[in-house]
Formats: C-alpha cells, structure tokens, sequence
C-alpha cells in the first residue's frame, strides 16, 4: 500500500512512519519540517501545509491517509489551528478522493458513563480542553458525512498523559466510543503499540464511517 502520514515528525505520525515502513508499505511522509522524518528506501519525504491550495493535489494516488496533525499542545492558537487544518485535511481528502482517511484525534470525546463524555469530568485538564474541543467538533461533523471515506480513532485515556512508553508488543485490545479501562483505571497504550493498531487499521479499512479507540492488552 502507498500510506500518506500527515504530521509525520510529531509523535503519534513518527510512530506510524516507522510501523509501516517496516511493514514494506510506501510511505509520503509529510510534514511542515522535514528534517526529522525516517529515512528509509520506502519512504518518500515531502514538506507540506495542510492549508495551502495544492494540498490535495500532494494526496491523489495514495491508498490511505493517516492524520496525526494537531494544532501544537503549547501554541496559544492551538484550537483554532487544529480546527482550520483538520477541516482542511478532511476537505483534501474528499477532493483528492482518497479511499481511506484516519485521523488520529483525542480520548477527550470517549464516553467514561452514560451521556458523559471524558472532556467534561471535573478532573480534565483545563489547559487542553479548547483542543480537545476541537477534535470532539470534527468527531461530530465527521459522523454526519458520508462524503469523504473517514474513520477516527481515539487512542487510550491515559496515552501521552504518563510517560510514553516505548516498547512493542503487538498487541492490544480495541473498543467503540467508551474509555477503556486496565483495574478500573483508565487505560494507557505504548506508542509502538498505537502505531501496530493503526497500521492494521488502514491495511485492513476495519472502520469506514467509525470512531473507535484502542488500549493495552489485559
């Protein structure tokens, strides 16, 4: 498969770069900064802006697409950026017809109880919330269409909240729109891990027009 992975020197995109390039996929790494991207035989370095007009000329031939942009957890105009260039991914992709767009958004819209979503529990971090917001939003207006052939994936509760973790296993434990839990603590999930569930994800297409989330195996 040809995999684009938008936002690929961050932390999540990095992660994928290096999952599916082991994996033999074609990877179009793009990125705003490209020094820090894989170097491999099989992975195609391209700087981009999600918001520039030729964008989705930049995702035409690709099998699917893996979004892990975000707006910059420390930039004070994180939501509104994330907002602006997760619409204008969404609308690339649409234009650009790609058959599959994953995009990797928060924990924050996960259910913890009935009608109760994680980003509105007392104990979520105020610093966050607007970004987390935004991701909710896109969440939201994605479910609504059936336009461009997406799935959103949340990763575990507690992922990049503890220190990440690094190591691999290859195995994990998929859920829908609720908070995965390990002893009645919300769950975590390696990084590497992540990674592994997204590949498979894409290579297999597993959830057109879906949000779901994964964790760390029991």
């Amino acid at each position: 498969m040809k995999i684009a992975v938008i936002g690929a020197t961050g932390l999540v995109g990095a992660g994928v770069v290096r999952e599916a390039a082991a994996r033999g996929h074609d990877v179009l790494a793009l990125a705003r900064s490209v020094e820090k991207v894989l170097q491999a035989d099989n992975v195609q370095v391209v700087a981009c802006d999600v918001n520039a007009p030729e964008f989705a000329e930049q995702l035409k031939g690709v099998d699917a697409v893996v979004s892990a942009f975000n707006g910059g957890w420390e930039n004070p105009n994180g939501a509104a950026d994330f907002k602006r260039g997760a619409n204008a991914i969404v609308e690339a992709a649409k234009a650009a017809n790609v058959p599959y767009l994953l995009v990797v958004g928060g924990a924050g819209s996960l259910y913890v109880a009935p009608n109760v979503q994680l980003i509105d529990t007392p104990e979520f971090p105020a610093d966050i919330y607007p970004m987390a917001n935004e991701a909710r939003n896109l969440l939201t207006e994605l479910q609504a269409r059936r336009d461009v052939n997406w799935a959103f994936l949340s990763p575990a509760a507690m992922f990049a909240v503890n220190p990440v973790n690094f190591e691999r296993t290859g195995k994990y434990r998929t859920g829908k729109d609720d908070v995965l839990f390990t002893n009645d603590v919300p769950a975590d999930i390696s990084l590497p891990d992540l990674a592994c569930a997204i590949v498979d994800d894409v290579e297999n297409q597993a959830h057109l027009f879906a949000r779901f989330t994964v964790a760390q195996a029991d």
